[in-house]
């Protein structure tokens, strides 16, 4: 059996992972998988925010478990994946690990400016998303380091680090590109899903 090529994509909100995720899978023909998607959908069955949902997870582990235990099936379906998430660095290690960094108030920008966030939180300024971003990327690591002693934010983590500040997305994409098809995580006789 082929080694599947698995390509993880980590990063605060507001960082592009879910666009580069998408412009990857279509470039590479991969799969792909979203834990903010996951999370979004656990938010409304629980009629709370995305933010909300992170701090009942600092009580109750099952949350995380219920986004986690997805891992386990990519890793072993045989499949290529573009995998947005951030921890999957951690749950997938044979995967080229990516992390997105940008500056928050560009962050704020992009957030406060997404029309297609329909489940997240409306904001009333760009200081109100400014705001509940470090908020939220604060109470994720400190959850992440609680639950599984890992600091998403310790770029030693990663194989490459991009800041998507001024980047526009296909940049972004074609400097993994060129980085991940260079690695020892990039499988020649596996190209296709």
């Amino acid at each position: 059996m082929n080694k599947a090529n698995i390509i993880t994509i980590s990063g605060a909100l507001g960082s592009g992972k879910s666009t580069v995720m998408k412009l990857l899978a279509a470039d590479l023909g991969y799969d792909t998988y979203s834990t903010g998607a996951a999370q979004r959908k656990i938010a409304l069955k629980y009629g709370v925010t995305t933010l909300q949902l992170n701090h009942m997870a600092d009580s109750n582990p099952a949350i995380d478990q219920e986004i986690d235990g997805v891992f386990r099936d990519l890793k072993n379906s045989g499949k290529n994946y573009i995998v947005d998430s951030r921890m999957a660095f951690y749950f997938l290690p044979d995967s080229f690990k990516v992390k997105l960094n940008v500056a928050v108030n560009e962050a704020a920008r992009r957030v406060f400016n997404d029309k297609t966030r329909t489940s997240e939180v409306k904001f009333e300024t760009l200081e109100d998303a400014k705001s509940a971003l470090i908020a939220r990327r604060a109470s994720e690591v400190a959850r992440f380091m609680g639950t599984y002693g890992v600091n998403i934010d310790d770029e030693k983590n990663f194989d490459l680090v991009v800041d998507t500040t001024n980047k526009t997305p296909k940049q972004i994409c074609s400097h993994i590109m060129n980085a991940f098809k260079k690695s020892k995580y990039y499988h020649h006789e596996h190209i296709k899903s």
